[in-house]
């Protein structure tokens, strides 16, 4: 997930600006090309052009693991190759985006849920899946994890990943300083005292991008405001509800009190996550995409992945909430290119990969797939299944703000939250510009 906001342009309205340009490109371009019938020879040789934003220099399992199936399913359809690009997140979004524009998306891609999807979907740029739920895919997935990549009744991209985000955090710093799990906000933030106190970094932070920070907003938000609060203040382009402002003084409540590791807003979530990986912070709020580096990822000391547990976000005293609400969501999700010249291809190859990445992603990487998994018949360390078991039973899972909102009120959203947590702005300011925003961008 994923916005940075750098450049010589404020960061408050880049965002905007690359909302209306993206708006104005998908709309203003005409669609060209078939329709998504894609010719189907078993000896034309075919080329099948895919974009991902896993890179190999992250060395991640994800990557690997899309390497392998691509390399299965050529050795099943020889007459097809699959050429791939991998770019970074940031680096990935914005080109797709111009890819979009210019009616020139690979063959197959991956997207975000929700309001990322939408101009994307407006814009007539992906083919719809459909055809796929109701034939080789059907009842392959987790209840609920389709929906969110759905609009006006069809589904125009297929979820890969499911997550959640847990607090996770250093069992031996806690043991060092007699620090037991926090089961409320209060308690929570006597840890963080006593961790400054002794000159322990208590949470890192990649505040760089806003979406880190964003999850913690999310939680204080639900755990003071109920579980349908972000949900309906997204739905009704309403972002006045007291909890919400509530939210926003409790974040900056938390950076009074130095809850988060110097420097976190020039700190990309990459280097926030390399402190906790090297024993730097004491916890890290992030999704189970990294549960790879804490359980089966080669070259990571045991010794640290045995030294990792997690908890659930503390419940605040009133608020609405339970530890069992969660913010995440479906991952990242594969759509094919409306324009593609070989669409047929490409739906075989995007019914493949997922049937694939649900087979392997498990054992082999430590993912959680979007699709069903029967633990019982698979060895896993136990973090893995601690998560998968609290998946199964959230009570609700809320899906970031960032992807639930369309691209112009995401843009300020991820800025805002930055200036929030940077005490650029008021809570009320906050509030203020993202209610704004939501009601611009219909």
């Amino acid at each position: 997930m994923i916005r940075t906001r750098r450049g010589g342009i404020p960061t408050k309205k880049i965002g905007l600006y690359c909302a209306l340009l993206l708006a104005l490109l998908l709309t203003a371009t005409a669609c060209n090309g078939n329709n998504g019938n894609g010719a189907e020879s078993g000896s034309e040789k075919i080329t099948l052009k895919m974009m991902h934003s896993w890179p190999d220099s992250n060395k991640s399992a994800q990557n690997k693991m899309v390497k392998d199936i691509i390399s299965e399913f050529e050795k099943a359809n020889p007459n097809i190759t699959v050429k791939t690009e991998a770019l970074e997140t940031e680096q990935y979004k914005s080109k797709l985006t111009v890819l979009a524009a210019s009616n020139d998306l690979p063959d197959i891609g991956f997207t975000w849920a929700a309001g990322s999807m939408d101009p994307y979907v407006k814009g007539n740029k992906f083919a719809a899946l459909d055809d796929l739920l109701q034939t080789e895919l059907n009842g392959k997935f987790v209840g609920g994890t389709t929906e969110a990549y759905s609009f006006n009744g069809k589904t125009y991209a297929l979820p890969v990943e499911l997550n959640i985000v847990p607090v996770y955090y250093n069992k031996e710093i806690f043991a060092k300083y007699s620090l037991r799990i926090p089961r409320t906000l209060d308690e929570l933030k006597t840890i963080i005292r006593i961790l400054d106190y002794n000159g322990v970094t208590p949470v890192t932070l990649g505040g760089k991008e806003g979406w880190p920070s964003s999850f913690w907003y999310m939680y204080l938000a639900d755990r003071i405001g109920g579980p349908d609060l972000l949900d309906k203040a997204v739905a009704d382009q309403d972002f006045t509800n007291p909890a919400l402002l509530e939210a926003a003084k409790a974040v900056q409540e938390l950076v009074d009190l130095g809850a988060f590791v110097k420097g976190y807003n020039g700190l990309s979530n990459d280097e926030a996550k390399v402190q906790f990986l090297n024993g730097g912070a004491a916890m890290f709020v992030t999704g189970t995409w990294e549960l790879p580096d804490y359980t089966t990822t080669v070259g990571i000391p045991q010794e640290f992945k045995d030294n990792i547990g997690y908890f659930k976000f503390p419940a605040i005293a009133g608020g609405k909430g339970s530890v069992d609400d969660w913010v995440g969501g479906p991952g990242t999700g594969l759509f094919v290119s409306r324009n593609s010249e070989h669409a047929a291809e490409a739906k075989r190859f995007v019914s493949f990969f997922i049937e694939k990445w649900g087979e392997h992603s498990v054992v082999d990487a430590g993912v959680i797939p979007a699709t069903k998994v029967d633990t019982a018949s698979i060895r896993l360390p136990w973090l893995f299944i601690d998560l998968l078991d609290e998946l199964g039973k959230a009570r609700k899972v809320t899906l970031y703000l960032d992807t639930q909102m369309k691209p112009g009120a995401s843009g300020v959203h991820i800025n805002q939250v930055q200036a929030l947590f940077g005490k650029a702005v008021t809570p009320e300011e906050f509030i203020r510009e993202q209610d704004e925003a939501l009601k611009a961008d219909k």
